[in-house]
């Protein structure tokens, strides 16, 4: 569901998830595989122990970059959307965006590697540039990575929603920008910002639960609800469930992994 289409109820704010409903919103996993299969074997039990319909799983953003596997994971999360018990929604981070805008123009390319493109590219079997590289050096090597990304991962990529509205409840990569209407936000903003939401202390006409933002331990008040612990770094990722006012939360960590 796209921010820019709600419905006219859905314009009414409400602190609470719709009656019945249930939601995970799970953060940044940046190629970190083993974190996400635990992630999801957690939820899946919980939602075995708790929830009655059909919960809604939403990912929001940055699956690539950084880690160990950013291809895994995209081939982890494609495989998990089969699974019917859920509804799946996947959102985009601003390292999705990258990797895009890299793939159309190469010069981005150095930029990119500053905030961890290269393990995305080795990922693919693409060995990355020095960031002064030649200009064509870059342009062969965003051919290859085009070349090397399977089409299931392409498709994943192209169809990554910007945002997601359940009750009282934003879901968004990045956060919005404050003193601006929901429907008018930017692209940009949804998927970058940080100081500017972070720090502001005015009222939101709605919850955001974003990532992009990593802190030690996840964050909740009146604005705002951040689900970023940095995976790749700290070995821990971290989903929030949210049922009616209830706000819960699932931590996995390197120690929770199966060997092998």
């Amino acid at each position: 569901m796209s921010f820019w289409k709600w419905s006219k109820a859905e314009k009414t704010r409400t602190q609470f998830m719709p009656a019945g409903k249930v939601a995970y919103a799970v953060g940044d996993i940046h190629g970190s595989l083993g974190l996400l299969q635990a992630m999801l074997e957690s939820i899946a039990n919980k939602s075995a122990q708790l929830d009655q319909g059909r919960p809604t799983i939403i990912f929001l953003g940055d699956y690539v970059d950084k880690g160990d596997d950013p291809s895994g994971v995209i081939d982890a999360l494609i495989e998990a959307k089969s699974n019917d018990r859920f509804n799946w929604v996947f959102l985009k981070g601003n390292h999705e965006d990258a990797l895009l805008t890299f793939l159309k123009h190469p010069e981005f390319g150095p930029q990119w590697l500053q905030f961890g493109g290269a393990p995305t590219m080795l990922s693919y079997g693409v060995t990355p540039p020095t960031a002064r590289s030649e200009p064509e050096v870059w342009e062969a090597a965003a051919q290859q990575l085009l070349g090397s990304i399977p089409s299931s991962h392409m498709d994943f990529y192209q169809k990554l929603g910007l945002a997601y509205r359940m009750g009282g409840y934003f879901f968004v990569h990045a956060g919005i920008r404050p003193g601006k209407a929901i429907e008018a936000q930017r692209d940009e903003d949804l998927l970058w910002i940080r100081s500017e939401f972070l720090e502001d202390r005015r009222a939101l006409p709605v919850i955001v639960v974003h990532g992009h933002s990593p802190d030690m331990e996840p964050y909740s008040d009146h604005r705002r609800i951040g689900v970023d612990t940095g995976a790749y770094a700290t070995g821990r990722l971290t989903c929030v469930r949210l049922e009616a006012d209830r706000v819960d939360w699932l931590h996995v960590t390197r120690a929770d992994l199966k060997p092998g």
